[in-house]
């Protein structure tokens, strides 16, 4: 009977990993509700700075910190530069934002133009692609509750992730066009 049971523990984690998986699948196609309005222009960032050695993202305006958010990258995030696809690292640069994605599968996005001309030839001239679609988002859709505990885990493929009420402000506060500079150091 002792045995029994220790089968049972491997069995019932499998079927709630099988279950977070789905839940996670449907909550992706629901998508994260209405984006926020946008705050007025003089209240917009013109810049945002990603510090990678201490997770933080600063947005702002002339030069002055509007707002800091605490962060979770990729979990190759401290390993350099992003060279490829899959390679789970958080790019390193100055790039734009370039779209938006209100019905995205994290709580809303905001895409960051990697890859750029100079890392697009780069990843061609070592034979691989040079991966894309890096995000600022909010949490996966369905897990928002999880709050700021996302960051004990570096857990994106390389994009910037917040909380999804920070994504929200960011959103409103971060126009088409902002220039997005990530380095592996930066202090005010």
């Amino acid at each position: 009977m002792r045995y029994r049971s220790l089968y049972f523990i491997p069995v019932a984690l499998l079927l709630l990993a099988g279950a977070a998986v789905g839940y996670t699948k449907v909550m992706a196609r629901i998508g994260s509700g209405q984006p926020p309005a946008y705050a007025l222009p003089e209240q917009q960032a013109d810049r945002i700075v990603v510090s990678k050695g201490d997770k933080t993202m600063y947005l702002l305006r002339d030069d002055r910190i509007l707002k800091t958010y605490r962060i979770a990258m990729g979990s190759n995030w401290n390993q350099g530069h992003k060279q490829r696809e899959g390679d789970e690292r958080t790019p390193e640069g100055t790039y734009r934002i370039d779209w938006r994605n209100p019905r995205s599968i994290a709580h809303l996005s905001l895409h960051v133009s990697y890859p750029d001309a100079d890392d697009s030839e780069r990843a061609r001239q070592a034979g691989y692609s040079p991966g894309g679609n890096i995000m600022i988002h909010g949490l996966p859709n369905g897990w928002g509750a999880m709050g700021r505990l996302h960051r004990l885990l570096d857990w994106t493929d390389g994009c910037i992730a917040v909380t999804n009420d920070e994504m929200r402000e960011i959103w409103s506060l971060t126009p088409n066009g902002t220039s997005i500079t990530i380095k592996a150091e930066w202090a005010p």
